[in-house]
Parts: structure tokens; C-alpha cells; sequence
């Protein structure tokens, strides 16, 4: 064999966009709580994305690129009157989905934020629903988009369990283009050859860089970077079911592929992984488990290794209020992710720098007692020259045990720990909290507090009455189920 040549045997699509594909196409869930779970996170999600229209920085990103544009059939973005082609629309409802850091998350060797899939998913059934009834079909249901948000948590959420993409610099939206794609593609009626199409080009993708969630370049593409990964997964599902051919080792290929190109090397020194540590890793099978174990942001919005440390904040409120100026040092014990993706000094210079730092998140309800969106905004902070006063007294120390429980599947704790040192010597207790309300520890205690946020964001946008009929059938699993994606967006335009 000469050595000058390349050798053009065409693989088979690498073990795991089949894998991907396969669970897509075969597998069917019969988790109650699951279905049940997917119901909240439809609701919490789209409360979310309600409330993020209060802020300009967010809507001036919203509507057709060109002014005017009708759209046949278009897709519905929930809050406003716009009729978009499901690709902006999945952006559009991405972004505002995403824009106050509010909506689930999940945490493993990867971060992220799974219902930022629901910006596709959403967008693409409203557009098939509205065009099937047109050509004498029938719509799909919500129980397709519950399906398809089960689906996409569960993809993004088991390739985090083991596989850290920051650690070599890339965001975790990779992961909501890979699994939104997959999703919306089956939606979209592809078959398996297409899918598989549609996956691999969804990996081989240039992939976002971490930057933009770090100091000292924090802003606010983190707000929007998730809805350009699922408007850029519906465009590659359609690309697919165009009959493009796909790329079979988009992941595996020598020196070209994802896993050489992009999972070789260590953030920290740059050094080559060996070749065996360059694939993923599994912890599990694809089923319902991302869904079932999902975090809720209930209580704040803020990045979620810090929620822990907020209700703490709050606790010790009534016992720092009066003795503010007082304040010698303030010690918050917490894990190393938390250190590592929101500990910070030094200015913050935007609202999207302020909800990745503890210091300023633990600060703020220290003085007033609770943390809301508004309070990351320029003319807040300036406000409050005490925050950063705060700041400033502030010590991050690793508790190696919270680190521990982190990790363990069995408990996937995001403890936090703040204690309050005062100048004459004295101290608060140490307030410690290991399951932030949105826990799946803490379901029965947080889904009826999910409900009332939900019901306030609603509030936010549509009159009394309405607000009133979209909650009581989003409480109602079976008429949800049942009720067509286009009439389900009816009640959502205004």
C-alpha cells in the first residue's frame, strides 16, 4: 500500500450518531414521570421566554430579517405577533427562551440548559401543524412536542454526564444543535438514511467557543448563543431532508473528524489526549433519565451553581440587613464548577456578566432579601455601590465533599455554604444548602412554586383571562396531550 494516498473506503456512520438516531426513531416512553416532567418544563420554558420580552436587549434580536416577509404557514413566537419561517422562529424562540438565564438546567461534566431545544421543536410543529391542516391533515398534538422535548433533554443531557466540552473550550450548545436536530428531523418525517445525514452534519458543524461565558469577555451572545443552535439544527434537519448525503465519520475520522479536531486536547495545557480518551463516554443508554432528574430555576434567575447560594443569601438576610456596614468578610463554601465558570472579581461590565458571578448573586439578596431579573441591569448596579463593597469582602473556598456529591449520580447535589463575619468578631451561622429548590429531591415542595412563577410570567403579557386559560390547560396533562400545536399557539400570540 503506498503511503502517499489516502485510502477512500467509505465507513459506516460512527456507533454514535446511530445510537443517537436509533433511540430517536425506536424508542418509546412509558415514564409517567417523564411525561409529567416534560409538562412543567413546557410550562416553566415558555414562562420564561414571556418574561424575557420585558427587556429591550432581547426583543431588538426578534421578527423577520427582512421587514415585512410573509411566511405561508409560518411559526408563531410566543408573545409577540410574529409569523417567521420555522428557521428564525427557532431562533427567536431560543433567544428568548434563554435570554435571563431562568429556564432548566442540567449539570454533569457538562453544563447546559436542555429546554433551549424547545425553540426548534416548537417552531417546526407549529409550521407542519399549520400546513397539514391546509392540505387536509391532521396537526400535531403537544404530545409530539413533549415527545420531542423528553427526546432532545435526553440526548443533550446523557452525552454531559461524562463528556466535558468546556474543557476543551467548546460551549454546550453544541449540544442542543445535535440533539434538536435529531429531534425536529423525525418531526420533519426523515427517514433513517436522513437523520443520519442530518446528525453527522450537525457534528461536523464549526462549534461555538466557550468566550462569551467567561471572564473577562462575558456578554450577552450567551443570551442568544442557544437559539443559533437549534435555528441552525432545523436548517441542517431540512438540509438533510433535501437528500443531502451526510458524513458518516464525522466523528472518528483521523486528524479530520470531531473527536481529533475538537476533543483531542486539554483546555488547561493544550496537550494530545490519547487516542482512547478522545471518544465519549456513556454512563447510560439513551431513555428518560435527563427529563426525570431535570433542575428547575424556580426561585432566581441565575446561573444555577449559584441558586443554592442565593437561598442562602436569603436566609441570612434578616440577620445582615441592619448590620450591613458591619461586614468584615463573607465566606461562601461551594464546588469546583461553581469556581471555575462564575467566581469573579473586578468590574462586571454588563447584565450578562453580573448572572455568572456568585459573588454578585449572593451579594444581591444578602442587602434586599430576593434576586429578580432587573437586578443585573446597568442602572441597578449603579444604584447599589454596596454590591460591589460586597463583592470585595468575598471568599470562594472548595468544600472537596460538595465537589464529591456533585458528580454522584446518585445524589448530583449543587451545594453552597454562605457565613457572615462581622467586625467586632461575631458571626452568623453558617447557612448551608445542598439541593436547590428545583431538585428533583425537592418536586413536591417546588412544582406548585413552578406553577405560581409560571401563572406571574403569563401575567406579564396577557390580559387575566387569557393568562388564566393557557395555565389551567397547560395543568391538565391529557387535554394538553391532545390539543393541536397550532391551537396551543393561538393562545400564545398576541
Amino acid at each position: 500500500m503506498s503511503s502517499n494516498v489516502d485510502q477512500n473506503l467509505r465507513p459506516d456512520y460512527d456507533v454514535e450518531i446511530q445510537a443517537i438516531v436509533d433511540y430517536v426513531l425506536n424508542y418509546r416512553i412509558d415514564s409517567l414521570e417523564a411525561w409529567d416532567t416534560a409538562r412543567n418544563c413546557l410550562m416553566d420554558t415558555l414562562g420564561c421566554g414571556l418574561l424575557a420580552l420585558r427587556f429591550p436587549e432581547c426583543t431588538k434580536h426578534l421578527g423577520p430579517l427582512v421587514e415585512g416577509t410573509v411566511v405561508p404557514h409560518g411559526a408563531r413566537v410566543p408573545g409577540t405577533s410574529f409569523r417567521l419561517d420555522p428557521v428564525k422562529a427557532a431562533w427567536d424562540i431560543g433567544c428568548i427562551v434563554r435570554w435571563l438565564d431562568y429556564n432548566d438546567t442540567w449539570l454533569a461534566a457538562e453544563w447546559g440548559h436542555p429546554s433551549d431545544n424547545l425553540g426548534g421543536i416548537l417552531a417546526v410543529a407549529d409550521h407542519l401543524s399549520q400546513k397539514n391542516l391546509a392540505n387536509g391533515k391532521p396537526a400535531l398534538t403537544m404530545r409530539t412536542v413533549l415527545e420531542g422535548m423528553i427526546m432532545a433533554h435526553e440526548i443533550q443531557g446523557v452525552l454531559a454526564l461524562e463528556n466535558s466540552f468546556n474543557r476543551v473550550g467548546l460551549d454546550h450548545v453544541v449540544l442542543v444543535k445535535v440533539a434538536t436536530t435529531a429531534v425536529v428531523g423525525k418531526m420533519m418525517g426523515a427517514n433513517r438514511e436522513q437523520l443520519l445525514s442530518a446528525v453527522s452534519h450537525a457534528w461536523v458543524d464549526g462549534q461555538s467557543l466557550r468566550t462569551y461565558r467567561h471572564a473577562p469577555n462575558a456578554g450577552s451572545r450567551k443570551s442568544w448563543a442557544a437559539g443559533d443552535a437549534t435555528s441552525r439544527a432545523v436548517r441542517l434537519a431540512d438540509i438533510a431532508l433535501r437528500g443531502e448525503m451526510g458524513i458518516p465519520g464525522a466523528l472518528t475520522a483521523p486528524q479530520w473528524g470531531f473527536y481529533d479536531v475538537s476533543f483531542s486536547k486539554t483546555n488547561k495545557d493544550q496537550k494530545l489526549k490519547p487516542e482512547g480518551e478522545r471518544r465519549f463516554s456513556f454512563q447510560r443508554e439513551y431513555g428518560s433519565y435527563v427529563m426525570e432528574n431535570i433542575l428547575f430555576k424556580i426561585s432566581f434567575p441565575a446561573e444555577f451553581h449559584s441558586q443554592t447560594a442565593c437561598e442562602a443569601a436569603v436566609t441570612l438576610h434578616p440577620r445582615v440587613k441592619d448590620r450591613l456596614d458591619q461586614i468584615d468578610r463573607i465566606v461562601i463554601t461551594t464546588h469546583d464548577s461553581a469556581i471555575r465558570i462564575i467566581s469573579k472579581e473586578g468590574p462586571l461590565a454588563n447584565p450578562a456578566d453580573r448572572d455568572h458571578c456568585i459573588q454578585y448573586m449572593t451579594a444581591v439578596p444578602l442587602i434586599f432579601g430576593d434576586l429578580v431579573a432587573e437586578n443585573y441591569e446597568d442602572d441597578f448596579h449603579a444604584a447599589h455601590p454596596l454590591i460591589d463593597e460586597l463583592r470585595d469582602k468575598m471568599q470562594i473556598e472548595e468544600d472537596e465533599r460538595y465537589t464529591k456529591d456533585y458528580y454522584d449520580p446518585r445524589k448530583r447535589s449543587i451545594a453552597n455554604a454562605v457565613q457572615v463575619f462581622f467586625k467586632d468578631g461575631s458571626c452568623t451561622d453558617q447557612v448551608a444548602v445542598e439541593y436547590p429548590i428545583g431538585h428533583r429531591r425537592r418536586r413536591a415542595e417546588g412544582i406548585p412554586l413552578l406553577e405560581t412563577k409560571f401563572r406571574r410570567n403569563l401575567e406579564t403579557r396577557f390580559p387575566s383571562g387569557r393568562a388564566r386559560t393557557v395555565f389551567e390547560l397547560c395543568k391538565d396533562q391529557a387535554t394538553l396531550e391532545r390539543t393541536p400545536v397550532n391551537a396551543f399557539m393561538d393562545l400564545l400570540v398576541i
